[in-house]
């Protein structure tokens, strides 16, 4: 295995293609993870203290149309 000063190095020496291909994996990946745990979150009820506090924001006219 790699360690992490390896893995660096390697990056370092990529041309600039290869680095913005890695880059945007990485940012991919990234967002997958993201979604994949507000979809866990949400399942689970931990995110429903948003909609009840946007609920309550539209109640109070407080939202602005975009």
């Amino acid at each position: 295995m790699s360690t992490v000063e390896e893995i660096e190095a390697a990056i370092e020496a990529l041309p600039k293609t290869e680095y913005v291909s890695l880059r945007n994996w990485f940012i991919e990946r990234d967002w997958e993870k993201w979604d994949k745990q507000i979809e866990i979150d949400s399942k689970a009820g931990k995110l429903d203290f948003l909609v009840k506090e946007a609920l309550a924001e539209k109640a109070e006219g407080n939202l602005k149309n975009l």
